[in-house]
């Protein structure tokens, strides 16, 4: 069992559980409100590694704000009025966006994967086509990570038997041991009738899982 853990409040909101020894880490501004005795610290060098300072969301290099909660208290934690979805991690590791991390647990290693090494050429094109960067966030071990959406998220289960296909605008992050490639749908553009991220499709292999947002809006 995780000592931080997160628990939805609602769909846009979520409390977390501050212990003495323990930290989490947050974006800036995502703090709503709190009890007991916390403390909010700047912290532009993540926790563990100092490679959070690497985490790109558009330009390698980009740094991550990111502020480092400590004490004995609760948190209440939501941004911009997103929905949050909620992931535990059993010690596989979590590919997300940097920008939407909302906060999770010191107990979880960072990281940063550049996604050309998944399928080649696949994160320049998926840069192009979604405005995101080259550079994706890990996030090992054991913990919680809350991370943030447009209307709402489903998880989709990943099985070597039933890959899964997503437009790349409505990807949020994956799990497990997935592999992920970026391929031309044919017919896409001309079915939906724009030239727009529709003509791609981003799909992911393996043992895992995909969380999907019900929107093609970026953060």
């Amino acid at each position: 069992m995780c000592d931080v853990a997160f628990r939805e409040i609602n769909s846009k909101m979520v409390e977390a559980t501050v212990l003495p020894g323990q930290r989490l880490f947050s974006q800036r501004g995502a703090m709503l409100a709190y009890k007991g005795e916390v403390s909010f610290t700047p912290n532009t060098q993540g926790g563990q590694g100092g490679l959070a300072s690497m985490i790109g969301r558009r330009v390698a290099g980009e740094a991550t704000p990111l502020m480092t909660v400590e004490g004995s208290g609760t948190v209440l934690f939501g941004h911009g009025g997103h929905h949050i979805q909620v992931i535990n991690l059993s010690g596989d590791t979590l590919y997300v966006e940097a920008d939407r991390l909302l906060a999770f647990e010191g107990t979880l290693e960072q990281g940063t994967m550049f996604m050309g090494s998944q399928g080649g050429v696949m994160g320049m094109v998926r840069g192009q086509v979604t405005g995101q960067g080259l550079f994706t966030t890990t996030l090992k071990g054991h913990g919680s990570v809350a991370v943030m959406a447009h209307g709402g998220v489903i998880e989709l289960p990943i099985t070597p038997q039933r890959p899964v296909h997503v437009d790349p605008q409505a990807y949020v992050a994956h799990h497990g041991e997935v592999r992920n490639k970026l391929s031309t749908a044919l017919g896409w553009r001309d079915m939906v009738g724009r030239g727009s991220g529709e003509a791609f499709q981003l799909e992911l292999s393996g043992h895992g899982a995909v969380y999907v947002q019900a929107s093609e809006e970026k953060l």
